[in-house]
């Protein structure tokens, strides 16, 4: 079992950056593949970033946002810059126990609680 905790969720004004953080409890941090989902009020979650050898990113944050992790700390990071309104949602942070690139929340097993990402104009 892993449980996620996500933090750095804020109120940002367009431009300005925020760095989320996912910090994962369990003993194999490394194996697993990490992403980064958002879900914006009354639209469906959508992917943003994945890590495992290398990243991969959504079209609508890719130039803008770097996803990252170290396993000595069992975390996964979240740097987003050039923040626009349209990136206000709940940010997810997922763990997938087969290693590797996924863009889907059906390949991740766990999940954790969200936090909040406001953008203002």
């Amino acid at each position: 079992q892993v449980q996620l905790v996500e933090s750095g969720g804020g109120l940002v004004q367009a431009g300005g950056s925020l760095k989320l953080s996912c910090a994962a409890s369990g003993r194999t941090f490394s194996n697993y593949a990490m992403g980064w989902f958002r879900q914006a009020p009354g639209k469906e979650r959508e992917f943003v970033a994945a890590i495992s050898w290398s990243a991969s990113y959504a079209d609508s944050v890719k130039g803008r946002f770097t996803i990252s992790r170290d396993n000595a700390k069992s975390t996964v990071y979240l740097q987003m810059n050039s923040l626009k309104p349209e990136d206000t949602a709940v940010y997810y942070c997922a763990a997938g126990r087969s290693y590797g690139l996924y863009k889907r929340g059906e390949d991740y097993n766990y999940w954790g609680q969200g936090t909040q990402v406001t953008v203002s104009s």
